[in-house]
């Protein structure tokens, strides 16, 4: 959208009304029906439902003389942009590898090599570092914690260890892994969404999550105790191959989308040569990976012309100027967009959807501010994620009570990992020690 396109009523900050209607319905509904004790409580209104209400009020509630043939086009045009056409590409992509890197083996090697060679004495924090790895190779926090948890819980089980310890681990590992990947969905969001290079926005992130990593590391391995592995944990080093390629491939700086097309094949020609899978079966886990990441697409294509149409009536430019006014510089911006970006992740138990929400806002701030795009992608993926570790609802902590038999607060006192993560971020805020001169405007 031109950005002299605003709607000749400047309607401030009553033009967020549809955002926060999304919000209070998404939300609300969900909670009712938690409180009811209903299975799927959060399905009963989907996300993509409450999100197309609130584009209907856009369209209809403000500026009645303008045509809704208008309103429609300024929609479509920045729902269908060429930012989030590769957005989704690159989701559909990244759904296909998970899915065909699971199904040839390469999930269940890289987790089996991880505990084979984690030392007897490390195994809480080597489970936080394995958890970490194999996060940053699948490229989701969920799917980390889907397949590591159980194996977690047991042994931590089978060692005499605290489960909860061991727990709190996995869901530590698996949102710092999700935050240093190429392939995930919020650094795929992030970055599109800032206009930020995933190398770039990697080395930010990289350089506030490592310092959190090893305190963490070195606080479970003071607490962790000393356990053993007893049962054998068979893997081929060749399996995980297909990881190591797209993780070296993405730094090493090769276009995300053709890192992600080689990596699929290199599933195929691994797993149909080991046995492992079939040719149609390897092209229906495509199909299925490409299917799982398409609702995350479809919101991001409804929000980002949601997001137009807030600008359009000025609701953009109100929260900027508002900024303005109790800004004073980089630092109120950095907090600004990085809190935001936190309580959405909150409400919604989503920091994909969060960012989504957040990067357009976040973007407009930056650039007024010059703050560097992949500074405002490495901030809105860590507190987006650092607000769900922590959640008593979201799926790492259901997953945790559900196979470790242990309690959420129980769970939450050994979740040093996002407390020492938000820690280190804001230190960099205050202090500007991630910055380069020429990203930090004159204050």
């Amino acid at each position: 959208m031109s950005e002299e396109l605003r709607s000749q009523k400047h309607y401030g900050a009553l033009a967020l009304l549809p955002l926060v209607i999304f919000l209070v319905l998404y939300v609300g509904v969900g909670l009712y029906f938690t409180m009811q004790g209903a299975d799927d409580a959060f399905s009963k209104l989907p996300r993509h439902v409450a999100i197309f209400i609130a584009i209907v009020i856009a369209w209809i509630a403000y500026d009645r003389k303008t045509p809704v043939s208008q309103k429609i086009k300024i929609f479509t045009e920045n729902a269908g942009s060429s930012g989030i056409a590769q957005l989704g590409l690159i989701l559909l992509l990244a759904g296909a590898f998970a899915s065909a890197a699971s199904a040839m083996g390469g999930q269940e090697a890289m987790v089996n090599m991880g505990l084979s060679v984690i030392p007897p004495n490390l195994l809480i924090p080597g489970i936080f570092v394995m958890s970490a790895f194999v996060a940053t190779a699948l490229g989701t926090s969920t799917g980390t914690q889907a397949a590591f948890i159980p194996i977690g819980v047991a042994v931590a089980q089978a060692a005499d260890l605290n489960v909860a310890a061991a727990a709190a681990a996995v869901i530590a590992g698996a949102y710092f892994g999700d935050n240093l990947s190429i392939i995930s969905d919020t650094t795929i969001a992030a970055t599109t969404g800032v206009g930020a290079k995933m190398k770039d926005k990697f080395k930010a992130n990289f350089y506030i999550a490592l310092p959190a990593a090893i305190i963490t590391f070195v606080i479970y391995a003071f607490i962790g105790g000393t356990g053993k592995i007893e049962e054998d944990l068979p893997y081929h080093f060749v399996d995980v191959l297909p990881y190591l390629f797209v993780l070296v491939a993405a730094i090493a700086g090769m276009n995300v989308m053709l890192v992600l097309i080689s990596g699929i094949l290199l599933t195929g020609i691994i797993g149909m040569l080991r046995g492992n899978i079939s040719f149609f079966d390897w092209t229906s886990k495509i199909g299925e990976g490409m299917e799982g990441t398409f609702m995350i697409f479809l919101i991001a294509f409804l929000v980002s012309g949601l997001v137009a149409l807030i600008r359009y009536y000025g609701g953009i430019d109100w929260i900027i100027q508002t900024m303005k006014k109790r800004a004073n510089g980089t630092k109120s911006a950095e907090y600004s967009m990085s809190f935001l970006s936190a309580i959405l992740s909150a409400a919604l138990v989503h920091n994909v959807l969060a960012i989504i929400i957040s990067a357009p806002i976040a973007k407009e701030i930056g650039n007024t501010y010059k703050i560097a795009p992949k500074r405002m992608a490495s901030l809105l993926d860590i507190f987006a994620a650092s607000a769900l570790m922590v959640l008593p609802h979201d799926s790492g902590m259901l997953m945790a009570e559900q196979f470790g038999n242990v309690s959420y607060l129980e769970v939450l006192q050994y979740s040093y990992y996002p407390l020492i993560l938000v820690l280190c971020t804001i230190i960099s805020i205050h202090l500007g020690v991630f910055r380069k001169s020429k990203d930090t405007p004159s204050q």
